[in-house]
């Protein structure tokens, strides 16, 4: 049996302790060949990038960031966008990669990623292509699984930041608006504002009001609170309003959200007289060494992964589901996204100590 491996969509902290995984079960415990696939989808079309992959070449990149086989969220191989005679057109190439697959005598494919990735790979599924899905992407959006690896490390890197906001905040006796990741769920700006004590939390699943944020940055002012932290999800939008999106793919994909944190900041200018500074944590949230909660959980799903193609479970993802990993079909993994509940517990305890959500 060879198999392959591909990481899809952004990075996430963790990925690489998939793929080492993947390698070292695969190889040491069935004796396979493992194909890395670089570049994500982009690497089965034409020319062909793969690497073989082995438990020597793949030691020491437990706790790397990153990923050895790199990724892109640029590949989707059912809309390849091109320029001819000063036109954008779009093409779909996805029978290159079925047929490169077969080529390289691949018996089954690996995809790590989020929602994006696992929708691609259940179309090559669809047309005859053995997969196999682990779940990556630090929104922690994707449904049937209790977590994702990478998101524990983005909260701890934006309860880290929040934790430094803080106190230069509280010198200059300013507003700090920090503005993280997440596209559609609030999951990183939530639990990292509850655990890094944020004032305000914007998210996506709770429109917010700019006055009632502005309320309660005035109420703390005058309660003699000398600063405020505010936390933004880059997905959440103002009642009424549409979320800052930065770039869209020619499928209508939204590729880059980003600038809602200057927004809010400019709103709480023109509404109060605080002095206000805004802070992008950006892709500091996807870099770095993996927490080892995401270490261990990517370990589980890479070695599981592999179990999957063993027991001939293919079209299905690995799925933590407490206390242990199972699988799901990646069909009802890509039919919606898990959202933030609005009335839920972390939502209602974070109201329950101060914190405002603008509503």
């Amino acid at each position: 049996m060879k198999i392959g491996v591909l990481s899809g969509g952004g990075d996430a902290p963790g990925l690489n302790a998939v793929i080492r995984a993947v390698t070292r079960t695969a190889v040491l415990k069935y004796g396979w060949e493992v194909l890395g696939i670089n570049d994500g989808f982009e690497g089965l079309l034409t020319p062909i990038k793969t690497r073989p992959l082995t438990p020597w070449n793949t030691r020491g990149i437990l706790f790397l960031g990153g990923t050895i086989l790199g990724t892109t969220n640029r590949g989707n191989p059912f809309a390849i966008k091109s320029i001819v005679g000063g036109k954008e057109i779009v093409t779909d190439e996805s029978w290159t990669v079925v047929n490169n697959i077969k080529e390289l005598g691949l018996g089954a494919l690996i995809v790590i990623g989020g929602d994006g990735s696992l929708k691609i790979g259940h179309k090559l599924h669809e047309l005859g292509v053995p997969i196999t899905g682990v779940p990556k992407t630090i929104d922690n959006d994707l449904s049937a699984t209790h977590v994702t690896f990478g998101f524990q490390t983005a909260v701890d890197t934006a309860t880290d930041a929040l934790d430094k906001l803080h106190t230069t905040a509280e010198s200059h006796q300013r507003v700090i608006v920090l503005e993280v990741m997440g596209r559609y769920a609030g999951w990183i700006a939530l639990q990292a504002g509850i655990a890094g004590g944020a004032d305000v939390i914007l998210i996506p699943e709770i429109p917010y009001s700019t006055e009632k944020v502005a309320e309660k940055l005035l109420e703390r002012k005058k309660a003699g609170s000398k600063s405020s932290i505010v936390i933004v999800a880059e997905g959440a939008k103002p009642a009424g309003g549409d979320m800052a999106v930065r770039e869209t793919a020619a499928d209508g994909y939204v590729l880059r959200l980003g600038g809602l944190g200057e927004i809010v900041g400019d709103q709480i200018c023109k509404s109060t007289d605080l002095e206000v500074r805004v802070t992008v944590l950006g892709h500091l949230q996807r870099g770095g060494s993996p927490c080892p909660y995401d270490r261990l959980l990517a370990t589980r799903y890479g070695s599981a992964a592999v179990e999957l193609i063993a027991q001939d479970k293919l079209g299905e993802m690995v799925s933590f589901q407490p206390p242990e990993i199972k699988s799901v079909p990646i069909e009802r993994v890509i039919s919606d996204l898990k959202l933030v509940d609005p009335e839920g517990d972390l939502v209602k305890t974070a109201e329950a100590i101060g914190v405002n959500f603008g509503r």
